[in-house]
């Protein structure tokens, strides 16, 4: 595949619609590259126009606007699945390439249909059904056992979208006014939960495939908090299956760029959760801790370029989100408090989004490398610097 050259620095232009964090990021590995990352998005105020010269303002959701941003662009790409799949196809038509396609962003967008298509192909995953009133939910957990996770299928993320109902009563009372607005809702089977893992996998067009480490990713009220790759614990075996089941996923489904497959590890073995095709909070360990990131990893693949090594670059990597907490009015200022970080942790890697900071939001995360035998410790420096950052709450002395 040859990408169409922009005029002015003979390298391709990439066309990423949404402004976030993730944009924020593939941008700054774009630079190096040479590649220009163009930008979609309605907020000026959002994390990648506040650094990108080649932000355009529009709604993403406008195939009219869709068609004009990606005019002379290579490609096609998005930092979030909530581009309409029909605005995508409507380009498609037109001859606009878009990776990963309406084919592929589908199983992103929708859990039900991601559920149904993975299970029908052999892939483990939580018993499920859908239900279209409370009846069949209390049907189905009277089946089962209670407690039900309830989920809708599209739209949640970091935990929204998601009820853990745990009986009759609860449902009876919780549920009709979701059923109001979703006309079926995804019901799970509540799993005997060890801990979550993500598999981080990259495809081209050509069928290059390359996988990051196996990560544990820990969870608070939904959220993500701290991931660690290699996941402690795994073996080299069951990394390789999952590894191998990443694989197999995104190629059956014609995924172009990095997909990330969230997963329940429940001992025995795993239970796919979700997936998403775009680069991953599981992956922004890989900026500093992988011979590639996720982020240039992208780039390559939706460009079709040979993907880059995987290796880690330390024995473990550990990442921490900084959430926005509510910050004691006596707390030093965010400027002083990073000034502070970086006294304390000479070595942590601190990106923050240049967002406005509100409770649990995230704002930001660091990273830091370190050896095998100290894992704990790096843990736990990684979780304090990220909490200092984020509500000011006081490092140790």
């Amino acid at each position: 595949m040859t990408p169409k050259l922009s005029s002015d620095t003979s390298l391709p232009t990439v066309a990423m619609v949404g402004g976030g964090q993730l944009a924020r990021m593939t941008h700054q590995a774009a630079i190096p590259l040479g590649v220009t990352l163009r930008i979609l998005t309605d907020d000026p105020g959002d994390s990648a126009a506040l650094v990108s010269p080649s932000t355009r303002l529009g709604k993403g959701s406008d195939p009219s606007t869709l068609l004009e941003f990606s005019r002379g662009a290579a490609v096609l790409t998005f930092d979030h699945e909530h581009v309409p799949l029909d605005a995508i196809r409507s380009l498609e038509r037109k001859g606009v390439k878009a990776f990963p396609s309406s084919d592929a962003l589908q199983y992103a967008q929708d859990k039900l249909a991601m559920r149904q298509r993975l299970t029908e192909a052999g892939y483990p995953a939580p018993p499920f059904r859908a239900v279209a009133d409370v009846a069949e939910v209390i049907t189905w957990g009277e089946e089962v056992g209670w407690p039900l996770i309830v989920k809708t299928p599209r739209g949640g993320y970091d935990g929204k979208g998601v009820w853990q109902i745990a009986d009759a009563a609860v449902a009876h009372a919780e549920l009709p006014s979701l059923f109001e607005r979703n006309r079926r809702l995804l019901v799970e089977q509540r799993v005997p939960l060890m801990r979550e893992l993500a598999a981080l996998v990259a495809r081209s067009p050509y069928g290059q495939v390359a996988c990051w480490p196996i990560t544990e990713t820990v969870q608070r009220d939904g959220i993500c908090v701290q991931t660690v790759a290699p996941a402690p614990g795994l073996s080299a075996e069951r990394s390789a299956e999952i590894e191998a089941m990443a694989i197999r996923i995104a190629t059956e489904l014609n995924v172009v760029g990095v997909m990330a497959v969230e997963l329940f590890d429940i001992g025995g073995r795993v239970l796919i959760n979700e997936l998403a095709m775009r680069p991953h909070n599981s992956g922004h360990w890989t900026i500093e801790g992988a011979a590639t990131s996720q982020f240039e990893q992208h780039l390559r693949a939706v460009l079709d370029y040979p993907l880059g090594s995987t290796r880690l670059r330390a024995p473990h990597v550990v990442m921490a989100n900084v959430l926005a907490g509510d910050v004691p009015k006596d707390a030093p200022p965010l400027d002083e408090r990073l000034h502070h970080a970086f006294a304390y942790e000479p070595a942590i890697k601190v990106h923050l989004y240049g967002k406005e900071f509100r409770p649990g939001r995230k704002v930001g995360h660091v990273t830091m490398l370190g050896g095998a035998a100290s894992l704990p410790d790096l843990r736990e420096r990684t979780e304090r610097v990220a909490v200092w950052l984020g509500s000011g709450a006081p490092l140790p002395e």
